[in-house]
């Protein structure tokens, strides 16, 4: 499935589910995570839920959006390097994935930017926004916005 027809269907499934809990397994399961990982690793779905809440205000995506539109390697590394980790220690496995390709790319071996990478770009970007509208989706359902 293509990133925009991923994203169409989690919009589509939030609005057929407008009304219903979702959990944050469920919520999991859109972002393409792995909950049980993030559970075991922080140890409790209240500090799970606080640490997903706090990568909505990570820096570490625009960052390497900029970094990338700038053409700095070295610092779309290091910002692509840091977003895996967090990605890899809160179980989003679909936006870890992707960017731990694009950090591959992205190594200081490199003295530039590949073309090749504004292709795989353009998948964390997708991997990226589905992320964040299934966790804003898990969130808002607590102050009843979307």
């Amino acid at each position: 499935m293509m990133r925009s027809e991923q994203l169409f269907f989690v919009r589509k499934q939030i609005h057929r589910n407008r009304g219903k809990i979702m959990t944050i397994q469920e919520c999991y399961q859109r972002l393409g995570g792995d909950y049980l990982t993030a559970e075991q690793r922080l140890m409790r779905e209240a500090l799970v839920k606080k640490f997903i809440t706090k990568f909505l205000d990570d820096g570490s995506y625009a960052q390497l959006c900029c970094a990338m539109q700038e053409g700095r390697r070295e610092e779309a590394f290091r910002a692509a390097h840091t977003l895996k980790g967090v990605c890899g220690n809160l179980g989003f496995d679909r936006l870890c994935n992707a960017t731990s390709r694009l950090t591959e790319l992205l190594r200081p071996q490199a003295d530039a930017i590949s073309e090749d990478v504004g292709v795989l770009m353009e998948e964390v970007r997708g991997d990226y926004e589905l992320t964040v509208n299934a966790i804003r989706a898990y969130l808002n359902q607590d102050t009843g916005t979307e």
